[in-house]
């Protein structure tokens, strides 16, 4: 009996230890989540349009390194053997795929849109609500091709965190050159209107600045806290509720120092204007580019090539809201204010006239949608309405790629070759016979990292 009772002791206490092992965890198990990160991989393109501007490649082999850069590009299909890297190197598989550089939107307001479009929600919500906003905008924005966005313009400082998150891999998303608030006069476009006083003056504004010297401090202050790009309001808006109207707001002093001061510190400035004299004196003060450039004529666009200033003409939110009074009453906007309304009617078809003149004159163009306006993911359509004004279709690829890198300052993307960021695109149609074909996006690579593949989302 004894002797019994000790060895069902013993086995109890071996089943027992047993038992702790497996429920016991090793310390640091289970791990964080960890962050998006790029893998070696080698990609296959049946076709490989790796510049545009320049002739396709037949049949190309792609090879990305773990750093999220492009190591090489070569004519014809090689494996990792072939190649020399080691034998479990990720193959992709995009042999029946028209293969180009991701996609760049040199304007966008990822944090408008969506849920968020009422401003009366600015009053009720904080930066962080509208980070959310900017984040589930932006990835539609990645499922659309759109690896490179530059946002400007976004309450506080939410589209810094979100971009810096981007950037960590803590969620996905494009790559964000961000403006945060922009630079606006009192009472200007970026300034708030249609509130009682009491409300307006409790709204934070730390763009709004009025002289020489205090427009000096709001771009050195933007970009203290965070701008890679200063966005200035040179004019007046159709969206906002005054009724000041579209014309220059900003004096030819107040403009002069902004520019220097943003480019003392190393920083693209480009600005909103609509009106002519507006857009004339911000070229002549030296900015980078016009953002929407509305009421350009001939004289305005000439200046603009001579002085080599890039026009983002944002057209595609045109068609969308609406470009004759009778489809915009009959459109997504058609309960706006009466003074923006007003603005609106007035605009008409005015962006499309204006983007053909500019392509008939050899203006360089970037491609920008203004999307928060029309819906995120949708930026490919701006395309479409390049090709419609004149542009052949690899013309409006160099204006969401090459162009558009050289006009964001980002030397390292828009196109696929040695050292740049391996931000890689396929679609499934051949865009140079059918520009549509942008807007059918089967594979997204971002920085090296899949984040789309047969046309799903890749979670993991």
């Amino acid at each position: 009996m004894k002797m019994r009772w000790v060895c069902a002791a013993a086995l109890t206490m071996v089943l027992g230890n047993a038992a702790n092992a497996e429920t016991t965890p090793v310390p640091g198990t289970p791990p964080h989540p960890a962050a998006f990160a790029a893998t070696p991989s080698i990609l296959h393109a049946g076709k490989l349009l790796a510049v545009p501007g320049e002739r396709p490649m037949e049949q190309a082999t792609i090879i990305v390194g773990g750093d999220g850069r492009i190591n090489s590009v070569r004519q014809g299909y090689f494996d990792a053997a072939g190649l020399g890297l080691p034998a479990n190197t990720a193959v992709i598989d995009l042999k029946t795929k028209f293969v180009l550089p991701g996609f760049m939107d040199m304007h966008v307001h990822l944090s408008s849109g969506g849920a968020a479009r009422s401003p009366m929600t600015r009053l009720r919500q904080g930066p962080e609500y509208y980070a959310v906003n900017a984040y589930a905008n932006g990835y539609r924005t990645l499922m659309a091709g759109f690896t490179t966005v530059r946002d400007l313009g976004s309450p506080g400082d939410s589209m810094f965190g979100l971009r810096d998150a981007i950037r960590d891999g803590i969620v996905a998303g494009p790559k964000i050159i961000a403006a945060g608030e922009g630079i606006s006069p009192t009472n200007g476009h970026a300034d708030a209107h249609g509130l009682r006083r009491d409300l307006m003056e409790a709204q934070i504004r730390p763009g709004v600045c009025d002289g020489a010297d205090d427009c000096r401090r709001a771009v050195r202050n933007a970009i203290k806290y965070g701008a890679n790009v200063i966005k200035v309001h040179v004019t007046g808006g159709v969206l906002d509720e005054s009724d000041a109207g579209t014309g220059q707001q900003f004096t030819q002093e107040e403009l002069e120092a902004i520019v220097e001061a943003g480019h003392a510190m190393g920083r693209k400035v480009t600005t909103h204007a609509h009106g002519k004299a507006g857009i004339d004196a911000a070229v002549r003060a030296g900015y980078d580019s016009i953002e929407h450039a509305m009421w350009a004529d001939e004289e305005s666009l000439k200046l603009m090539k001579q002085r080599g200033t890039w026009l983002v003409p944002t057209v595609w939110p045109i068609t969308w809201v609406g470009d004759t009074p009778e489809k915009v009453r009959q459109g997504p906007f058609k309960d706006l204010a009466p003074n923006s309304l007003a603005k609106l009617y007035q605009l008409g078809d005015q962006p499309k006239k204006l983007v053909r003149m500019a392509i008939r004159l050899g203006v360089n163009i970037a491609l920008g949608t203004d999307n928060g306006i029309a819906p995120h993911g949708t930026n490919g359509y701006e395309m479409l309405e390049y090709v419609e004004a004149g542009m052949t279709p690899m013309e409006a690829l160099k204006t969401g790629t090459v162009n558009a890198a050289m006009a964001g300052g980002v030397p390292d993307r828009g196109k696929i070759a040695p050292g740049l960021a391996a931000d890689i695109i396929a679609l499934d149609a051949d865009p140079l016979q059918d520009i549509r074909a942008v807007l059918d996006v089967d594979f997204v690579m971002r920085d090296g990292i899949v984040f789309k593949q047969a046309g799903k989302g890749v979670s993991e």
